[in-house]
């Protein structure tokens, strides 16, 4: 049982990506179901994770009982797709979100189950009495009335909203925000922030007024580090929030503003999601009712399980008329939804394919790099894989597959999954990976390393092709740079023998897009593999790994250049 120690709102952290919680959850059940949640349990579930291929980065060795914790105790069990106790169990809700044909459906139908406090979530006796509220719901709530929220909105007043009872004065503090910040004649930054630190301050007033200001892993227990660490954590929770959000499907997030919205054509789901749960907290005291409730996969009812309301989307959305979907069941009828809904999906993507490839698009792109470079997206990592899917789409001539996820609307929703590469490029006679990372410094080697020469012997192996592989990164750490130009040069059975890994920083790879643009033809497979080929023939004329980049970037400069 976890205990609520803070007077802001939490939100689960672990899995950042809530997709990735399904091979964890899969794994730990198939291998460990009916066995303790203890201490041995905890190490040998991170083992076999470790071994799985789809995780990378599974923490400390020294820590594997903790590393465990983290990835199954936070989100699998609070949002009721385990049962750890007395021993490890899928619930119908988990059966329903790893095997089950819609888990976007029942990931929404925990996230509004979940709830604070709860017999999961205990409140210490020095905030009793602070918390009583199912945060999603009134997050979503907040979406709803607000027309959006921005990410500063939800960390600096919606991580207040503790009580649901207090909704309309978190919602007015919003607005009164708003009104402000457009008659604020200061920089919005200051400005932001001055509030942030008095609102912290009037949250937290007793432990500063008390000295008790120490956070975990530090023994500084001055007020700066006290106010530092609480504006962190209010960052990684909105986060968070966000992020979980937007796997249920019904929200779209503006990247420029920071911000999340409805989707127009869910108004009418979230409508009736607010309109029917009830806003408090039940079975706070008794677990076994709480379980009972939280691992039920059909509650609470949904705006398309009533079969009218479904009936009626379809119709809209679809040529289907009311005598073809009248004589079908809910689950029919879903299936149909799902396939239109897929189609649309297709359809848009493959539009956004065919502007791209036109070069239209090529300004944008440009920018979007330079956005991401300068001041930066809500989500840098899902953006810089989205942009430059596009732009190596734009360079045409082969089969482009991006294997970050799309949403329903054929937005970008969330970064490839840690057991492939994050682009893979199909010619004729040759493939290419794509990785990027906005990853700096020595965590880009620990992080990138290893599965990017992996992702790449993977392609290979099953193409039987030549293959390369373009690592991207605003900056190279110069130990991925040695290490990638080390294994060029050794033959290593697991990765297909040689390597052919390219590193470009991102200002490079964006010069190269700017070449293929200003080019009197358009770029085909072959003035891509030549410019490949030339960038690993000088990297056997260099001296060393440093050498070698710097005829990197002179090959970038006389790529395509007459």
């Amino acid at each position: 049982m976890a205990r609520l120690e803070n007077k802001a709102l939490f939100f689960t952290t672990s899995p950042r990506t809530p997709i990735k919680m399904i091979p964890e959850i899969k794994l730990l059940c198939e291998n460990f179901s009916n066995t303790k949640w203890d201490k041995g349990t905890q190490v040998s579930f991170i083992d076999v994770l470790k071994e799985s291929g789809f995780f990378e980065g599974c923490g400390s060795d020294k820590y594997k009982d903790f590393s465990a914790r983290d990835r199954i105790n936070r989100a699998p069990k609070s949002l009721g797709f385990v049962d750890l106790s007395p021993k490890i169990n899928l619930t119908p809700a988990g059966k329903e979100f790893v095997y089950g044909k819609r888990p976007q459906e029942i990931f929404l139908r925990q996230l509004l189950k979940f709830q604070l406090p709860s017999p999961y979530h205990k409140e210490n006796i020095q905030i009793e009495g602070t918390f009583y509220i199912k945060p999603y719901l009134e997050i979503l709530r907040l979406v709803r009335d607000l027309q959006y929220l921005t990410f500063d909105e939800l960390k600096v007043f919606g991580l207040r909203l503790t009580d649901f009872r207090n909704y309309e004065t978190i919602k007015n503090n919003i607005i009164k925000f708003r009104n402000d910040k457009k008659n604020n004649n200061i920089n919005y930054k200051k400005f932001l922030d001055d509030i942030w630190t008095n609102i912290i301050y009037e949250t937290y007033n007793n432990n500063i007024y008390s000295g008790d200001t120490k956070t975990r892993e530090t023994k500084d227990n001055s007020i700066k580090k006290f106010i530092t660490t609480k504006k962190s954590n209010d960052r990684d929770y909105a986060d968070a929030c966000f992020r979980y959000l937007r796997y249920t499907g019904l929200v779209s997030i503006s990247n420029t503003n920071r911000s999340i919205s409805i989707y127009e054509d869910k108004l009418n789901d979230v409508d009736f999601i607010l309109s029917t749960i009830n806003r408090e907290p039940v079975f706070i005291e008794d677990e076994i009712r709480y379980k009972e409730y939280l691992f039920d996969s059909k509650i609470p009812s949904l705006y398309t399980d009533n079969k009218p309301n479904i009936i009626d989307y379809i119709l809209k959305i679809s040529n289907y008329t009311k005598l073809q979907l009248s004589n079908k069941d809910i689950d029919e009828l879903k299936d149909i939804k799902d396939e239109i809904v897929k189609q649309r999906k297709d359809n848009v993507i493959k539009n956004q394919i065919t502007e791209i490839k036109s070069y239209s698009l090529y300004s944008e792109i440009i920018d979007t790099y330079n956005e991401i470079i300068v001041n930066g997206y809500y989500d840098n990592p899902l953006m810089l894989e989205y942009n430059t899917w596009r732009a190596m789409t734009m360079l045409n001539g082969g089969t482009i597959k991006g294997n970050f996820n799309f949403d329903d609307f054929g937005q970008p929703l969330s970064t490839a999954a840690g057991n492939m590469a994050d682009i893979e490029c199909y010619y004729d006679d040759f493939n290419l990976t794509v990785e990027v990372t906005m990853q700096q410094g020595q965590r880009q080697y620990e992080m990138e390393g290893e599965p990017v020469a992996r992702h790449f012997g993977q392609m290979k192996k099953k193409s039987g092709k030549d293959t390369y592989c373009l690592f991207i990164a605003p900056t190279i750490n110069n130990a991925s740079l040695a290490h990638f130009y080390g294994l060029n040069k050794i033959g290593i059975s697991y990765y297909g023998g040689k390597t052919k890994i390219i590193p470009l920083e991102l200002d490079l790879f964006m010069h190269l897009v700017e070449n293929a643009y200003n080019y009197k033809d358009t770029p085909n497979p072959n003035n891509i593999r030549e410019f490949l080929d030339n960038v690993l023939e000088q990297e056997e004329l260099s001296n060393d790994e440093n050498d070698w980049y710097s005829r990197i970037n002179i090959c970038v400069e006389n790529w395509l250049i007459a």
